[in-house]
């Protein structure tokens, strides 16, 4: 039980943190849609910028492009004026006899009019495309156009039959265009990403998919389709949690472009929904649907018109709910009340006896605050004896040390030979420096004389220390020194005759033998033996 209840503990901040960023990611959404009308004044403004070049007494090759920059705003903004404008730009292909123009415009008139729902127009339009013709991107751009054409037929449809026919011949389209672009490249790899994830190996799907979507810039339509990509692979997945995040963020960023064609807002009332958020799905659902309006998207209306009355009646359901709950809740406040008053009748009744206990307690509490203050200066005052011992010792080394440097020195200068001998052997010094650390061994397990154990609780079984007794080795003397109080790198080497970088090492390779939470490692041997919990 005690395990069972330490998982929860380590788990419950990662659990709050999941929470907490999906909760704050829905406030911003929910504040994003409130401004959608700001968004879309935004996108239309610059729309009106673009058609300002138009009034320019420009040429027709100039025409085409800025009736091209015209279209790529409107195709995911309002599709009746995309068309309006694809429509012209056929006209100018036509005028200049110029076949790529053509190819082009008729390739995104069949894209626009399958966004928009009109499928025996799109198709028309795609008859119109001589493939063998095109050039080598436009094909490219073709199979692209044709496997948006059946997936937008799949979810309108909405019929397992054709859906396996449409897949089938999606199939064959990708693997034309995954042969025409190059390997390694973003589109590649997105469509490698869409045919795994066909082929049911959505863990492969998802890891190409997370790593384009590092690449994307955030608020733009890349990022927001990579999102929503990311979001449909994790629910094959059943990763609840980053399937609600990566929706919420394609949402999100559908709203801030003023993406009116978006499914995001449509999959994301439909995933609360079953998750038991109604009043959100409810809002979502209501906002996918303004949009497409917007967009005049009959598709996706239909696709809408399916679930939107399931998440009203669910809406109106839970509003009555919660009206029978505010009487039944009335009824149980004014009971609630009553023994309320009974309650704090004999509340005042124990006052009285509580207020002595109190003052006996508290009178006890002193007491025992003075006993702990004792047991913690009588802590301090043994460590820093210690550690002032240590000092001291370490400083004596370090004299005799120079003294022998000096003496050596002066017998280089042509003085005492026999004394130069004497004095260059490091014979004395090394011994000194093993009674001394033999002293601070003793003296350091006469305070805390389970340290060894205590440490060796906090590594792995097999890297544990076997020691003699009242002895340390170099490494648990590192981390006595720590015990003590002493953190300072300079002051440990200067006592263990060690570099500092040696002692980093040592350090190192002890917090490699712990079980977990390296970081707090030294936070943990300083509480050996500690006579006070925190």
């Amino acid at each position: 039980m005690k395990k069972i209840i330490l998982s929860l503990f380590f788990l419950l901040p990662f659990l709050i943190f999941a929470d907490t960023e999906i909760d704050s990611l829905l406030r911003v959404l929910d504040k994003t849609i409130s401004d959608s009308k700001v968004y879309t004044t935004l996108k239309e403004v610059k729309i009106e910028q673009i058609k300002k070049k138009l009034n320019k007494n420009i040429s027709l090759e100039d025409r085409y492009g800025v009736n091209d920059q015209i279209i790529s705003e409107y195709q995911s903004f309002k599709c009746d004026s995309a068309l309006v404008y694809i429509d012209q730009n056929i006209k100018i292909a036509k005028q200049l006899n110029n076949k790529s123009y053509l190819d082009e415009s008729r390739l995104k008139l069949a894209f626009i009019l399958s966004l928009s729902g009109l499928f025996t127009q799109a198709l028309e339009a795609f008859e119109t495309i001589d493939y063998n013709q095109l050039k080598q991107y436009q094909k490219a751009l073709y199979c692209w156009d044709y496997i948006r054409y059946n997936e937008n037929l799949i979810k309108y449809t909405d019929n397992p039959y054709y859906e396996a026919f449409y897949n089938a011949e999606n199939r064959r389209y990708r693997d034309s265009l995954m042969n025409m672009l190059g390997k390694g490249t973003d589109l590649y790899l997105k469509e490698q990403s869409f045919k795994l994830k066909d082929e049911g190996a959505f863990e492969a799907s998802a890891k190409i998919q997370a790593e384009l979507f590092k690449t994307n810039q955030p608020e733009t339509h890349n990022y927001a389709m990579s999102a929503m990509g990311l979001s449909q692979i994790y629910r094959e997945l059943n990763n609840k949690a980053l399937e609600e995040k990566y929706l919420l963020l394609a949402a999100i960023t559908d709203v801030k472009l003023a993406v009116k064609e978006n499914e995001s807002l449509l999959i994301l009332a439909i995933y609360l929904h079953k998750k038991g958020d109604v009043n959100r799905a409810y809002n979502y659902i209501q906002a996918s649907l303004e949009s497409a309006n917007f967009y005049n998207s009959r598709f996706r209306n239909a696709v809408i018109a399916r679930i939107q009355p399931i998440i009203e009646a669910t809406y109106l359901a839970k509003i009555e709910e919660q009206k029978g709950n505010l009487r039944l809740y009335a009824y149980a406040l004014s009971f609630f009340v009553l023994v309320l008053i009974v309650v704090l009748y004999f509340l005042y009744r124990q006052i009285k006896v509580v207020s002595k206990a109190r003052k006996n307690l508290k009178q006890i509490n002193s007491e025992l605050t003075v006993v702990n203050g004792r047991l913690d200066e009588a802590n301090i005052i043994r460590e820093r004896y210690i550690g002032y011992y240590i000092n001291q010792c370490a400083v004596y080394l370090d004299k005799l040390d120079d003294y022998r440097k000096q003496v050596n020195r002066k017998i280089k200068a042509g003085q005492i030979d026999s004394l130069q001998k004497l004095t260059s052997s490091t014979h004395t010094l090394e011994k000194d420096a093993l009674e001394l650390f033999s002293h601070f061994d003793k003296a350091f397990f006469e305070v805390y004389p389970t340290f060894v154990e205590e440490f060796n609780a906090l590594l792995k079984e097999e890297e544990r220390y076997l020691l003699k007794k009242d002895q340390l080795n170099t490494e648990l003397r590192i981390f006595a020194l720590i015990r003590l109080g002493i953190t300072d790198v300079n002051q440990i080497a200067t006592f263990l005759r060690y570099s500092i970088q040696t002692i980093y090492n040592y350090k190192s390779k002890v917090k490699g033998k712990a079980h977990s939470d390296i970081d707090n490692f030294e936070e943990k041997i300083k509480k050996i033996g500690a006579f006070v919990s925190n």
